[in-house]
């Protein structure tokens, strides 16, 4: 039986639970469980991290903690017991792993290793506070560490900063806002601004001596110099080296390892030097011999120093290498370091030796304990201390030190009687009282332990030595009286004995006989002159002889003859015990002089202060017993002793002395009567203070207050103790007496000067610390009273000084922050006053931040929840006198601008965050009642009108984010509760008073638009939060957005018909609120966009506003990241279920459905921006939006900001040709006029001229870079225009120029021509502008189909390719995937007027052919029915797709969306004759191109006859023959009679072609290559005889070739009859060259012409199986290219069944395995020049009968030419039509070409045979289009082997556009058409214009209704009368002008009657190209 647990209620997993068991709870270690119920050692619960699921677990894998379970039942809550500090630590240790995974991931290694470390710390320091061993100063250390380290991770991670009190979190709830604003800034100040320590410490290790040639052990001093002062500031550290220059106690890291401390913030410059000083040990002569001399001496070796200021740019631990100089003279020695200091390069130099010094140098700042703290290992290790000279400049009170100073500086010695000068060593020895010899108290230095004696260096020959050696005496203070120092002088011989020979003495006493020690300074001793075996160890002997030539000289001679030889030390004391002062002396012994009382009493000020501290207990005594001795006599004196020295403590030197003088006061001090005096005497300084001129020394008995009111109520205290409490009431009048003495003293106003007001200033500065003495004798009421009283007589005038008003109050905070102000009782006294004082300084905006700090600590004594009357009553008077004034100084401070220098910043961050804190503590702790007396006490509606609007404000302000720092979320949230709490109290004030008649737009205003920020700060999201952290805001606050978002809900529904006030003013805002992330404030707000809707219908009778406005916001808001998918739907869900009912129902689905789709829209855009790189999904987003506002929204703003932003796209990703396209849209915005257009986006103010000029030369710049020059010349001309109306020559000059320029560029430079893709993005996952959609994209330069299939895999990676071409079903559109599917697809030229024309370079075609493109083609192989084993061409049929877009390529995006797509199927027979028609076009275009001298070389030429030849000998056509010229298939198929009349008449006519290419060739072929040549023409007479021409001539004339060159051709065989099938065949042999002649070159088809070429001549070619069935390969799909043979199936000649194996029947039909390569590329070809007229009328008297047409999709009727005569009228339409209506076969009337054009090519109009079928070109059949060169030299072309050799991975090249040109001559079919019509000769028709009759199955024409997209700036001849925009029109000039012919405004330019008009008239000259319209 389950029962719920009482005590076991928390646990911490230790083993993972998979929870297996029905009901389990899945657990993992480390989870904390809460538990509910028990069972059997089984808990039921929940895991705290997911408390909604609850489950059984074993009690055995969790283990128990204490904890206090809160509101017990069925919403308990259980707080573990544990120290707050573990709590704190494992939650973040938590929060941190997941945070610390994401840095690894975000590569952020170097955070990821740092917190790595310290997260391992905590969990140490974790254990050792759960192991509960530490003692309680180490437990606060541990926490004190762990805190540190948790502040960091959090500022390191971006985390909150947390607020603490002891090392333990805080609970907002339970402390004041004031007290939790004061420990956020403590610790974000702390964090931010780190103190600068005021003591530093230099820590210093010698590593060795680097020296080759060292010998001898060393000794290394190191010291502090000031260069500027040029005396030594520190203790030395003195170390010894051995013989190889390493330390001689390497194990002993305090023998060379020294931290020099206390260095002051004014010692860290650059004059601070670190001085070396380096002594051997050894010979006196560093070069003598070893055994010269055995005795040691101590030699100079050499110095080094460095600046102190080159460790302060950093704190390296790298070793230093100190160079060592030597003195090039050694008397120079005591002064080395300053000439080195100095530079003074010639006393010294480098050492013999260039020793280096190696040593470790570094900085620590902070005071020592810290110190020992963060290097602990530097302390345990061992390290000595080296102190400063002297005293620190803190002296701390206890500090035992009496050390004597003693510098060796100089000597002057005789010669003694020798020749040179003496070697002289100083020894030196302390002797005591007794004459002993004190042991080990010469200390040379830290780092050596103190000696008995000292031995100074030898200076060689030296009679006048100087030394300059420290040494530090410690001599205990009770043997320092009666000692003495000597020093005794020896000579030391270089002798082989090296003796050392005493020759004198010197010794100086260190106390006087009273008491004084030697005074500091420098004494010259006398030299006492003795013999060398003198026994000095009776000191009695000399010490009656004098010691120093200052002093005792008298009359002694002995004396007097020494004098001439002398020796010089410096002492100095630094003791704080002895004295070198005779004035302290006297003082302290007044007993035994009374007479020089007054005088010693007079003299104490003038002692030095750290004397009198030395001895402060003793002085003290000494005054109160002078003052118990004759308080009359002394009275005064005493009191300005006692304020004397009470005031030197008040100096930061002696400040820590003051707990002394406490201790004194408490403990020591006994002057029971002193009480008595000591008021009497501060009363009369009181009295004087408004008489007295000078006030100086009154102020510093004012200063002095304090104290004087410990010893004053010490001594009353004393004196109660004695007598029981006398005199208790005299007490009392006494002190007050003295208040009212001061009262009246503060009353006075100062007069002309301001010293009264200085010593007012002064009194009150001290005065509140008297507070605390005066309540050890009154009463707290009394104190209060009497400090009220006194506080109260202060004058209230503001202009009397400035300074005193801030002393004022000062002198307020101090009261406030005392001990009396503590106390309910007094301080309900005292705030009266407090607050009268604040509300005038904060009316005045004076002393800011004082007044903030004042009002801090008012609210830190009113505790939150304190219900107590007293504090309800203090509520009430602060609420009344400073809730209004502390509004108005908020809102006036942060009004002000910012203080720009970083200090006064964050003084002015302090003030501002301070007053903050302030507002919301009394907010937070106003009750019902107090809102509603605050409500009550406005008199009038203005009044809380004003106060209603200020206090919003201030709300908004507030919400700020820079408000507070971004890591202070607790505060944050505080703030938050604090405001919704006041909103929701004074929403209710806003209902009763504002609503109805009352109505005041602007404080409902005031309250939405507060209520909206406030729902959208930053901090209220808690979806960015961490679980963890969002559980603890809901659990203490909930979800205050909901609250907030609940109250407008009801606030909106209280206006009622005011609501009309808000529209559409608040939608955005509204908007905003919605957008947030939040379900159920979504649902509360959204309705409200109904109601807008509704109350707007009412009012206007439509929601245009609401619509206008909800799209504008939706716009940025979404641009921002706001909104998602589910807000989407939840929108029109919501929206759509509230207008059900309504009668606007239907527009309203409109605007809901229009909102909906944009939302669509942006969040697609949003998604793609996030993307790295510039791909085709952000630009196609882009387009997809940016004609969304144009066409559905009309949002002309929006529109141009998406263009330009499209634009930048564009540019980004080099698409320059795009992006001119992109900005021509906002072109065609703009007209050439002067209207003003406002400052936009980048563009500054101008006209509307200006802007549209600016446009042009912009878009021209970028059609330059794309090199689509054709363009640019439109829009150069169009500006020139502009130029020349108003006569700016200049420009108009520069830009004529330019247009010269752009076509020299289109003649010179070469163009790639891309390949075209369709793509297809299929399934649900795609964004919604892509899905289920097909395209067309323009590929980049070079980019092939395997590349680009990548390329879109790269930018869909979750993406599957489809590997095949049919179109997907339904499962694949609906699918939640995404599916690309990716072929080649050939483009269709719409325009063939240029291609057509011949004598037009490549250069020029090479733009028409893939610009403005509208149509692509794709063809897919297929047999039907029977297929015929022996021939397959039989049932080969071609499925033509075509495809048409919404926009020609290229445009403002590199893909276009495809608008309709149409299918068709081409017969066998129909296929034979394009690929008849097209390869007899490729050879004509080539021999021309010879004949021309366009090709250097001969090879294409060459490959392409070998490859015709040489496969019609092997079959070639042959196949035709077979397949479609026997009797079966006429008889079957008599409808083909036409047709298989135009395939003769082709491959008749490739005969002929054939036969003059061969004698063209012959004429250019190289020698090498003439065997090649002989045999082509012996194949070429088989192929003709395998044709049977020999038996057609009978019968039939040929039909001429036109060849433009004029060259003659002889037709030999002229009437061909009828094939027999029973021919005999030839194997054939396929080279690539018989592929149709469509291949182009591009970058693609560069690369494979080598193989090909070698293909080519060896005759090896592929078999139609193998261009059937391309596998694909294993590594791409079979989207991929092929490029080692063309794909293009239908174009290939047949060949012999041996040859070419048939294609399975798995593959019939079969879309899968169709070729999806790219389309072939049709060779270069450019058009040779016209024939001459005579050559042309030859040519024209020959004929043919009627020619079968190419197009398989036209109608018998159509097919039929109309035989007309050589002169056509326009009337001939008619006799056209008529033809038609007798049903004679005739041809529909074509469309004219150009007169100018040599060859005529057919024109057909093509009929569909449904509406559903295929539609044809109304205009003319395109002839083939010859493909330009891109972007090679025209050597590459002419040099190019194989020009057709290479093909590129297309699907197909049977485009439309690719039908060959005919012979030249149209001719006309007889009425009888027979099944194998005879050709009859007919005249050669003239092309004129005839009226098009319009069929059936024409393609429709565009839905007129449908609004073209923005962008159409080229329209497709015949598809739609759209006219050009505005700025590219250009008007038609009747004449060709000089300059290349403008092109027509609308490239349809139809005639009413629907028929093109030509002039009949005489050929015009060529022109040199035609440049197609923008």
């Amino acid at each position: 039986m389950w029962i719920p647990t009482e005590h076991e209620k928390y646990g911490v997993v230790i083993a993972s639970f998979r929870g297996t068991v029905p009901y389990g709870l899945s657990l993992e270690i480390g989870d904390t469980v809460q538990i509910l119920e028990k069972c059997d050692g089984w808990y039921r619960g929940f895991a705290l991290k997911n408390p909604n699921i609850k489950g059984i677990f074993p009690s055995s894998y969790v283990h128990l903690k204490n904890a206090c379970v809160k509101n017990k039942g069925q919403f308990e809550m259980v707080i573990p017991t544990e120290d707050s500090v573990i709590t704190e630590m494992t939650s973040t240790l938590r929060d941190w792993g997941t945070m610390w995974k994401q840095l690894y991931v975000r590569n952020e290694g170097d955070l990821f290793h740092r917190l790595w470390h310290i997260m391992n710390e905590i969990l140490d320091l974790r254990r050792q506070v759960l192991v509960g061993h530490l003692t309680h100063d180490r437990m606060k250390d541990v926490k004190r560490h762990i805190t540190a380290r948790l502040d960091w991770g959090n500022e390191q991670l971006g985390l909150d900063l947390v607020p603490r009190k002891e090392y333990a979190m805080v609970d907002p709830e339970d402390i004041s806002i004031t007290e939790l604003y004061r420990l956020m800034e403590h610790r974000h100040r702390k964090k931010d601004t780190p103190v600068q320590a005021s003591s530093h410490h230099l820590f210093v290790q010698m590593k060795s001596l680097m020296c080759s040639n060292l010998g001898e052990e060393l000794e290394v001093i190191f010291s502090l110099f000031d260069s500027k002062e040029n005396r030594p500031i520190s203790e030395r550290f003195f170390l010894r080296l051995n013989r190889n220059g390493l330390p001689k106690a390497p194990d002993k890291p305090e023998r060379h390892c020294s931290l020099f401390v206390d260095l002051g913030s004014s010692e860290l410059r650059k004059d601070i030097y670190i001085t070396v000083h380096i002594i051997r040990i050894g010979r006196m002569g560093a070069g003598e011999k070893k055994n010269a001399c055995s005795v040691q001496y101590r030699r100079p070796f050499g110095c080094a120093v460095l600046s102190i200021a080159d460790l302060l740019t950093g704190e390296t631990k790298d070793d230093l290498i100190l160079k060592v100089y030597m003195c090039n003279t050694e008397s120079e020695w005591y002064q080395i370091h300053e000439n080195i200091i100095k530079k003074l390069n010639a006393r010294y130099n480098l050492t013999g030796s260039n020793a280096g010094l190696a040593v470790s140098l570094q900085l620590l700042h902070g005071d020592i304990e810290q110190i020992r703290r963060e290097y602990s290992s530097v302390f345990s290790h061992g390290v000595s201390i080296t102190r400063k000279l002297g005293f620190s400049n803190i002296i701390m009170p206890g500090e035992m030190r009496n050390d004597l100073y003693i510098t060796i500086e100089r000597g002057e010695f005789e010669k003694g009687g020798k020749s040179v000068a003496r070697n002289v060593e100083v020894t030196m020895f302390i002797i005591d009282s007794s004459g002993q010899t004190l042991k080990d108290f010469i200390s040379f230095g830290s780092g050596e332990p103190p000696a008995s004696e000292y031995h100074s260096f030898v200076l060689y020959h030296n009679n006048s030595p100087r030394w300059s050696e420290l040494l530090k005496l410690p001599i205990p203070v009770d043997k320092f009286r009666g000692a003495h120092i000597r020093f005794e002088f020896r000579h030391c011989s270089t002798k082989e004995k090296g003796e050392k020979k005493l020759f004198g003495f010197s010794f100086v006493p260190l106390m006087q006989e009273d008491g004084r020690t030697l005074p500091d300074g420098t004494h010259e001793l006398i030299v006492h002159k003795c013999e060398e075996n003198t026994n000095l160890q009776d000191t009695t002997r000399y010490l009656k002889l004098p010691f120093s030539k200052g002093i005792f000289l008298g009359n002694n001679n002995q004396a007097m003859k020494a004098t001439k030889e002398s020796f010089c030390i410096t002492s100095f004391l630094c003791s704080t015990k002895l004295t070198q002062n005779g004035d302290m002396l006297d003082l302290l012994k007044w007993r035994t002089h009374p007479d020089k009382i007054t005088g010693c009493l007079s003299k104490l000020k003038e002692i030095d202060g750290s004397e009198i501290v030395k001895f402060l207990q003793d002085t003290l005594d000494t005054l109160f017993g002078i003052l118990d001795e004759n308080s009359q006599k002394y009275g005064s004196k005493v009191f300005d002793s006692l304020v004397h020295i009470i005031n030197l403590l008040q100096d930061s030197k002696f400040h820590h002395f003051k707990p002394v003088m406490d201790t004194y006061i408490e403990s020591h001090f006994a002057g029971a009567l002193a009480y008595r005096d000591l008021i009497k005497v501060l009363k009369w300084y009181v009295d004087r203070i408004t008489e007295a001129e000078r006030q100086e020394h009154i102020q510093e008995v004012l200063k002095a207050q304090e104290y004087i009111f410990k010893y004053i109520v010490q001594s009353r205290r004393l004196f109660s103790l004695a007598t029981g409490g006398q005199n208790e009431e005299e007490f009392r009048c006494c002190i007050q007496e003295l208040l009212m003495s001061v009262r009246f003293f503060l009353s006075q106003e100062s007069k002309g000067s301001g010293a009264l007001s200085q010593s007012q200033a002064v009194f009150l500065s001290s005065f509140p610390a008297v507070y605390s003495e005066l309540l050890k004798l009154f009463d707290v009421r009394e104190v209060a009273n009497l400090v009220q009283d006194t506080l109260g007589s202060l004058p209230t005038i503001l202009h009397v000084d400035d300074s005193l008003q801030a002393i004022k109050l000062q002198c307020i905070g101090k009261t406030v922050e005392s001990q009396l102000y503590t106390n309910p009782d007094s301080r309900y006294i005292l705030l009266p006053v407090v607050l009268h004082h604040l509300h005038i300084h904060l009316q005045e905006q004076k002393d800011l931040i004082m007044c903030a700090r004042i009002l801090s600590n008012v609210f830190c004594l009113i505790k939150k929840n304190s219900s107590e009357k007293s504090v309800l009553e203090e509520i009430d008077v602060i609420v009344a006198s400073l809730l209004d004034i502390l509004l108005r100084t908020i809102l006036e401070i942060t009004s002000r601008p910012q203080p720009s220098s970083s200090a006064m910043r964050f003084q002015f961050q302090d003030v501002t965050g301070e007053f903050v804190a302030c507002l919301l503590s009394l907010l937070r702790q106003m009750t019902d009642r107090h809102y509603q007396q605050l409500l009550d006490s406005f008199n009038t509606k203005e009044e809380l009108r004003d106060f209603l609007l200020q206090i919003f404000t201030v709300f908004r302000i507030l919400i700020r984010p820079e408000m507070f720092p971004k890591d202070w979320t607790v505060m944050r949230l505080v703030a938050n509760n604090v405001i919704i709490t006041t909103v929701l109290y004074l929403s209710d004030a806003l209902r009763k008073n504002f609503l109805n008649e009352n109505f005041d737009y602007k404080i409902w205003d005031s309250y939405f638009y507060l209520a909206v920020i406030f729902i959208n700060q930053l901090c209220l999201q808690l979806e960015m939060f961490t679980p963890s952290k969002k559980k603890k805001v809901l659990e203490k606050y909930g979800d205050m957005r909901v609250t907030m978002g609940c109250e407008i809900f009801s606030m909106w529904q209280n206006l009622g018909e005011h609501k009309l006030h808000f529209i559409p003013a608040l939608i955005g805002p509204f908007l905003e609120v919605t957008l947030i992330p939040q379900p159920d404030l979504r649902n509360v707000m959204i309705p409200i966009f109904h109601d807008m809707m509704d109350w707007e219908q009412r009012r206007s009778g439509n929601f245009k506003q609401v619509e206008a406005k909800l799209i504008d916001k939706l716009d940025s808001l979404m641009s921002e990241g706001k909104g998602d998918e589910t807000y989407r739907e939840l929108f029109n869900s919501i929206l759509l279920k509230k207008i059900e009912r309504e009668t606007w129902r239907e527009s309203g689905v409109s605007l809901i459905a229009t909102v909906t789709r944009l939302m669509e829209r942006l969040l697609d855009y949003r998604d793609c921006m996030k993307m790295g790189e510039v791909d085709g999904k952000k630009i196609g987003c882009t387009v997809s939006l940016l004609n969304f506002y144009k066409t559905e929204l009309n949002k002309e703003e929006m529109y141009i900001r998406y263009i330009h932003k499209l634009y930048d796209l564009h540019l980004k990703a080099q698409n320059f040709t795009e992006a001119a396209y992109t900005l021509l849209l906002y072109d065609e915005l703009l007209e050439w006029s002067d209207r003003p257009l406002r400052e936009f986006l980048t563009y500054p103010m101008q006209t509307e001229w200006q802007r549209k000029e600016h446009l042009h030369l912009t878009i021209i710049q970028n059609f330059d870079r794309g090199k689509c020059w054709e363009n640019g010349i439109i829009l150069c001309r169009k500006i020139a225009e502009q130029y020349e109306s108003y006569y700016d020559y200049r420009n108009l000059s520069k830009m004529r120029m330019m247009e010269a320029s752009l076509y020299d560029k289109i003649m010179d430079q070469q163009r790639l021509e891309p390949e075209f893709f369709r793509v297809g993005f299929y399934g649900k996952k795609f964004p919604f502008f892509l899905r289920n959609k097909e395209f067309v994209c323009r590929g980049h330069d070079y980019e092939r189909l395997e590349a680009f299939q990548q390329r879109m895999l790269n930018e869909f990676p979750h993406a599957i390719a489809m590997q095949h071409a049919n179109q997907p079903d339904e499962t694949i559109f609906q699918a939640e995937a995404q599916y690309l599917q990716i072929y080649a697809v050939t483009p269709i030229p719409e325009s063939q007027e240029v291609l057509q024309r011949e004598g037009v370079p490549d250069n020029i075609k090479s733009f028409y052919k893939v610009n403005h493109i509208w149509k692509f083609r794709y063809d897919r192989p297929f047999h039907k029915g029977t297929k015929d084993k022996e021939n397959e061409f039989k049932s080969l049929w071609v499925e033509r797709t075509s495809l048409y877009l919404v926009q020609s390529l290229p445009g403002i995006s590199r893909w276009f969306e495809v608008e309709k797509r149409e299918v068709v199927e081409m017969s066998p027979l129909e296929n034979a004759i394009e690929v008849l028609e097209n390869k007899n076009q490729q050879l004509k275009t080539l021999i021309s191109q010879c004949q021309t001298r366009q090709m250097q070389n001969i090879n294409p030429l060459t490959m392409c006859l070998n490859g015709v030849i040489d496969a019609a000998v092997n079959g070639g056509v042959s196949r035709y023959q077979e397949a479609f010229f026997v009797k079966e298939y006429i008889l079957s198929h008599p409808e083909d009679g036409e047709k298989i009349a135009r395939l003769r008449e082709l491959m008749l006519e490739q005969a002929q072609i054939l036969e003059f290419g061969l004698a063209v060739h012959e004429k250019f072929v190289p020698q090498d290559m003439r065997p090649l040549h002989k045999k082509l023409v012996d194949q070429f007479f088989v192929m003709k005889s395998s044709l049977g021409i020999q038996e057609f001539s009978a019968c039939m004339q040929a039909s001429p070739v036109h060849f433009p060159n004029g060259s003659p051709r002889v037709c030999r065989n002229s009437a061909p009859a009828s094939v027999s099938p029973d021919g005999t065949r030839v194997i054939p042999r396929r080279s690539p060259l018989s592929y149709p002649a469509v291949n182009r070159y591009s970058s693609s088809s560069l690369s494979s012409q080598a193989s090909a070429e070698v293909s080519n001549i060896t005759g090896q070619s592929e078999s139609s199986d193998e261009v059937f069935n391309m596998q694909p390969s294993p590594s791409t799909s079979s989207l991929s290219s092929t490029h080692s043979a063309s794909p293009n199936v239908t174009s290939s000649a047949p060949s012999s069944a041996r040859a070419s194996p048939l294609l399975s029947d798995k593959h019939k039909h079969s879309r899968e395995n169709s070729c999806l390569s790219p389309r072939e590329r049709p060779c270069s070809a450019i058009y040779p020049t016209p024939v001459e007229p005579s050559q042309r009328m030859l040519f024209n008297h020959i004929g043919d009968g009627a020619l079968p047409r190419s197009d398989p999709n036209l109608s018998a009727p159509e097919k039929a030419v109309n035989p007309t005569p050589s002169s056509w009228s326009l009337d001939s339409g008619k006799e056209a039509k008529n033809m038609s209506d007798s049903g004679k076969l005739i041809s529909p009337p074509v469309p004219p070409r150009p007169t100018q054009t040599a060859s005529p090519a057919r024109h057909t109009t093509s009929v569909s045979p449904s509406p559903a079928g295929r539609s044809p070109l109304k205009g003319s059949v395109q002839s083939f289009t010859p493909s330009p060169v891109e972007y090679h030299s025209p050597g590459l072309i002419s040099n190019s082997p194989v020009l057709s050799g290479s093909y590129s991975s297309g699907i197909s090249s049977l485009s439309r556009c690719s039908t060959s040109e005919t012979s030249g001559f149209e001719n006309q079919v007889n009425e009888q058409s027979v099944p194998l019509p005879v050709p009859v000769p007919m005249p050669v028709p003239v092309p004129v214009p005839v009226p098009v009759p319009s069929y059936g199955g024409e393609e429709p024409v565009r839905k007129e209704n449908k609004t073209p997209p923005p962008y159409s700036v080229y329209e497709r001849t015949l598809r739609r009368p759209v006219p050009l925009p505005h700025s590219l029109s250009i008007p038609v000039t009747p004449e060709p002008p000089a300059l290349p012919p403008k092109p027509l405004a609308a490239r349809s330019s139809h005639l009413e009657n629907g028929a093109r008009r030509t002039d009949p008239g005489p050929r015009p000259r060529p022109l040199p190209r035609k440049v197609s319209q923008l």
